[in-house]
C-alpha cells in the first residue's frame, strides 16, 4: 500500500471518529432540581438517572447517528403489543383515535395508565412507542396512545384538519374517555418531543372543562419548548438542523396530501383561503405553516400560532409533578433552547430537568459494540420514572 493511500486511509478514519465521536466517554446525566425530597424519592425507583449512560459504543457517541437510527429504524426486535383501537367522533366532525393497552402484570397495588402523546406525525404504530409500550405493560402499567390525526393511514380524516403543535384537546378527549372506561386509574402523562411539548402545555392549560384530578405526573422527552426560538435555528444549516426541518416539512406535508380529498377540497380552500401550490411547495415548516397550518386553526399568524403552541408559556401553571429529558447533543433541539427549563426547574418544586450527554432525538441507544440493546436507555428510564413519580403520589397521599 503506499503512502499516499496510506494517508488517505488515515484522514478518512480520522473523519470517522471525529463524526462518530468515539472516543467520548459515558457520563452520568445532568440532574436540575431545586426540590431535594422531590428528586431523593425519584431516585429510590429510578436511580438510572445518577448512574452513566452507555451508548453503543461504535456509534452511540454520536447524536446524528442515534438520530438517524432512531427514525429509520426505530427499534431492534420491536414487539407488536396486542390492544383495542377506540374510535371517537370529536364536535368538528373529526375522527380520532387511540389504542388502548392492558398491563401484562400485576405487580402493583396502584391502577396506572400512562397515557402517551407520540412525536409529529406518529401513532400508536410508531416502532419505538410500541416497543416502550411493550416494556411498560411488562411492568405492570396500562398505555392509552394518542394517534395523532391524519398519522394512521388505515384511519381515514374526516373533517378539515390534522393534528397541529399545541392542540392539546384531542389528548384530552382521549383522557376523558380512558377514565370513563377506567375511572379509578392514576394517569401518568408521557409525551414524545412534539408529544412532549402537547403534554407540558396541557398540564399548564387553564381549560374550560378541567383536566382530570387523577393526573399524578408528566415526563417531557425531547422537546424544544419554545417554537419561535427553535425555528430561528433550524432554519440555518449549521450541525445540519436545516435537513432535519427538511424532513419533518415533508412528513407533514405528505399527511396533508395524502389525505387532499378532505383537507383540500374546493370548500374547505375557499374557507381557509387555501393555495394548494403553496402548500405543494413548502421547503420549511414555517412555509407550510403560513400555508396551511395557521389558516386552518384561523390564526393571524406563524408567529401567532407559535406562541400559542410552545409549552415554555405555559410552565408557570403547572401544578403536577414532571420530569423534562433532553439530549444535550439532540441535533433538532439546540442547547440554547435547554437554558429556560434549566432554569424554572432550578427554582420550583416537584419538578426534574435530566440533561444526557448523548442520545440524540430520541435514539438513546445502549450497550453493544455495533448491535444495541433491545430496550433502549430511555425505555428503561421512562418506566422507573413512572415509578418515581407514582411513589410520590403515595407518599403525599399519606401524609395528607
Amino acid at each position: 500500500m503506499s503512502t499516499a493511500l496510506l494517508a488517505v486511509v488515515a484522514v478518512i478514519l480520522c473523519i470517522l471518529f471525529r463524526i462518530l465521536n468515539v472516543s467520548s466517554a459515558p457520563q452520568k446525566p445532568v440532574l436540575v432540581c431545586q426540590d431535594v425530597a422531590f428528586l431523593s424519592t425519584i431516585l429510590k425507583i429510578a436511580p438510572v438517572i445518577a448512574e452513566p449512560y452507555k451508548p453503543t459504543r461504535l456509534w452511540g457517541f454520536s447524536g446524528h447517528v442515534q438520530t438517524i437510527v432512531h427514525s429509520i429504524i426505530g427499534r431492534v426486535r420491536c414487539p407488536w403489543p396486542i390492544g383495542d383501537r377506540i374510535y371517537m367522533s370529536l364536535t368538528d366532525g373529526t375522527t380520532l383515535t387511540y389504542d388502548l393497552y392492558q398491563p401484562l402484570s400485576n405487580g402493583y397495588e396502584d391502577d396506572v395508565t400512562v397515557a402517551i402523546a407520540p412525536g409529529i406525525g406518529n401513532s400508536s404504530e410508531s416502532v419505538y412507542i410500541r416497543t416502550f409500550v411493550h416494556f411498560a405493560q411488562c411492568h405492570g402499567y396500562r398505555c392509552a396512545v394518542l394517534n395523532h390525526v391524519g398519522a394512521l393511514s388505515s384511519v381515514k380524516v374526516t373533517a378539515p384538519r390534522i393534528f397541529s403543535y399545541g392542540n392539546t384537546d384531542d389528548y384530552h378527549v382521549m383522557l376523558l374517555s380512558l377514565l370513563d372506561k377506567h375511572p379509578s386509574t392514576k394517569i401518568v402523562c408521557v409525551g414524545f418531543s412534539l408529544g412532549g411539548n402537547l403534554v407540558t402545555k396541557y398540564l399548564g392549560e387553564q381549560r374550560t372543562i378541567s383536566k382530570p384530578s387523577c393526573i399524578i405526573g408528566g415526563i417531557s422527552i425531547c422537546q424544544g419548548y419554545d417554537a419561535i426560538e427553535g425555528t430561528k435555528y433550524l432554519l440555518n444549516w449549521q450541525n445540519f438542523r436545516r435537513f432535519y426541518l427538511y424532513i419533518m416539512t415533508e412528513s407533514v406535508k405528505n399527511i396533508i396530501l395524502k389525505h387532499k380529498n378532505v383537507l383540500l377540497s374546493d370548500d374547505v380552500k375557499q374557507k381557509y383561503n387555501l393555495n394548494e401550490r403553496e402548500i405543494i411547495s413548502a421547503a420549511t415548516l414555517p412555509e407550510l405553516d403560513e400555508a396551511y397550518t395557521r389558516r386552518v386553526h384561523n390564526f393571524r399568524s406563524v408567529t401567532e400560532l407559535y406562541k400559542w403552541s410552545s409549552s415554555i408559556n405555559y410552565l408557570h401553571n403547572i401544578k403536577t409533578p414532571i420530569v423534562f429529558i433532553n439530549a444535550f447533543d439532540d441535533p433538532i433541539v439546540p442547547e440554547v433552547l435547554l437554558e429556560p427549563i434549566k432554569k424554572y426547574t432550578a427554582s420550583h418544586s416537584n419538578t426534574l430537568y435530566i440533561q444526557v450527554a448523548h442520545g440524540g432525538h430520541l435514539g438513546f441507544y445502549e450497550g453493544g459494540l455495533l448491535y444495541p440493546n433491545p430496550i433502549t436507555w430511555l425505555d428503561r428510564t421512562l418506566v422507573s420514572l413512572i415509578g418515581s413519580l407514582t411513589l410520590v403520589y403515595s407518599d403525599r397521599i399519606k401524609v395528607s
